[in-house]
């Protein structure tokens, strides 16, 4: 199948006809992609003509949408496993090295940093489909656009660059860290849009103000975030909103899969790349396929990736998707209030289910608080017999309310909108830990 990309946009809107596709027609186009992508992969990764095999499934076997879920769901462990059966690169890549041109790889917070290689059909691929993502939050050519990802390995900073400077947008690569040269940049040359992760984005807005800066005053009208949950948690998007005085859009995607989705202008969910994945929402635990409306994990199938595709990959998120067109004529579906969560950082407290997405919500909305916080999961709220936890412990920092009830008030929204008893400690600006990158929330004591 032909790659539905080119060098520049479709409409004043739009950047590829691909997002005005009927359903049917996304349909069609992602069967007919299917039956390639899984013939050339049942002969070039050594880890999925082993799974094919075991399972007794042939490419040809492809006869509807449906008929994938025959196949098993790829997990980040098969990952790893096969790269320590295949160093350095692993049984999943479907080419070798010298057919490669880079190699991107994991944080390693869970496990050794994992290596991601990527052809340069798969670099233009992405190129063009993060240019899609930035039109269609509004970026455009000759604007000035400031890159704050972390280039030292992390992906996200050199996919926005090159989509940008495809765009024709004016490119800072700027990378994370200095915040008084970032917030000096943005005023001296003029940014129109900013990009970073929404702990980065935080952390400018704290700074500025400290150094008498008035980022709502800038130039700044765009904030685009990638990299954790935020841009799509409200309470989040509405503060950082106001500290930047610009709008704020979720560009979601994950090393192994980039990119998955975006937020448009109309700021909905980010709506997903189908014409590059083909998307599953499953039960965390039945992995039987879920209506639109309702929570699931997000599971992924490459159309076209070359290097390293992937087949029913579990992503881990929880989401919730829409199929139905948006309102600006867009007809690839979006994940409603985005990432919720992650299925494996879904906690229990006598029986309900919380997750951390939905505590930020409360905390970055909350008067009184600055944008820091951090949930520990200690001896303190943990039953001594069975370990279960029993309540949360929330440690917060103040912000300008000096209100002795503070906590307490806090303490009791979230019991009131969580059914959660929290543990509120109120400690003041600047105790808790900064980030430049990806911030962890949940601290297990």
């Amino acid at each position: 199948m032909t790659r539905p990309q080119g060098d520049g946009p479709f409409s004043d809107t739009v950047w590829s006809e691909a997002e005005l596709w009927s359903r049917d027609r996304i349909e069609r186009f992602q069967l007919d992609s299917l039956r390639t992508q899984l013939q050339r992969v049942s002969q070039t990764s050594n880890h999925y003509r082993r799974v094919f095999e075991e399972v007794g499934f042939e490419p040809g076997d492809l006869k509807s949408l449906a008929d994938l879920r025959r196949l098993p769901l790829t997990r980040k462990a098969d990952y790893v496993a096969g790269l320590a059966a295949e160093p350095p690169f692993g049984s999943m890549a479907a080419v070798s090295p010298g057919e490669a041109v880079r190699v991107h790889f994991s944080s390693g917070t869970t496990a050794r940093p994992a290596p991601v290689l990527w052809t340069q059909a798969d670099i233009d691929r992405w190129a063009d489909l993060y240019a899609r993502c930035l039109y269609a939050q509004g970026l455009r050519r000759g604007d000035v656009f400031q890159c704050m990802f972390n280039y030292a390995w992390f992906v996200g900073g050199l996919g926005a660059t090159l989509a940008a400077q495809k765009l024709g947008a004016l490119v800072i690569p700027a990378s994370s860290g200095d915040t008084q040269r970032q917030i000096e940049t943005i005023f001296q040359y003029g940014s129109r849009c900013v990009i970073g992760t929404p702990s980065f984005m935080a952390h400018m807005a704290e700074a500025a103000e400290k150094l008498g800066h008035d980022l709502a005053g800038s130039t700044v009208e765009m904030v685009c975030v990638g990299g954790e949950p935020g841009a799509s948690i409200p309470g989040t998007r509405e503060r950082i909103e106001r500290q930047w005085g610009a709008k704020m859009f979720d560009c979601y995607g994950a090393l192994e899969c980039q990119p998955i989705g975006w937020d448009t202008a109309a700021q909905l969910g980010p709506t997903l790349a189908e014409d590059f994945i083909y998307v599953e929402i499953l039960h965390p635990e039945t992995e039987a396929p879920v209506a639109d409306g309702e929570r699931g994990v997000l599971v992924l199938t490459h159309l076209d990736k070359e290097a390293c595709p992937l087949v029913r990959w579990w992503t881990g998120d929880m989401v919730v998707r829409d199929s139905r067109p948006a309102p600006d004529g867009r007809t690839h579906a979006r994940l409603s209030g985005g990432v919720l969560g992650r299925a494996d950082d879904m906690l229990i407290v006598r029986g309900v289910n919380l997750f951390p997405s939905a505590v930020e919500d409360i905390v970055r909305a909350f008067p009184g608080l600055a944008n820091e916080y951090l949930i520990v999961l200690d001896d303190s709220v943990k039953d001594p017999l069975t370990g279960f936890l029993t309540g949360v412990r929330l440690q917060v920092e103040r912000e300008g309310d000096s209100s002795p009830d503070l906590g307490e008030r806090l303490s009791q929204r979230l019991r009131e909108r969580l059914q959660v008893r929290f543990h509120v400690e109120v400690v003041e600006t600047g105790s808790l830990p900064r980030t430049v990158h990806k911030a962890k929330r949940v601290l297990h004591a």
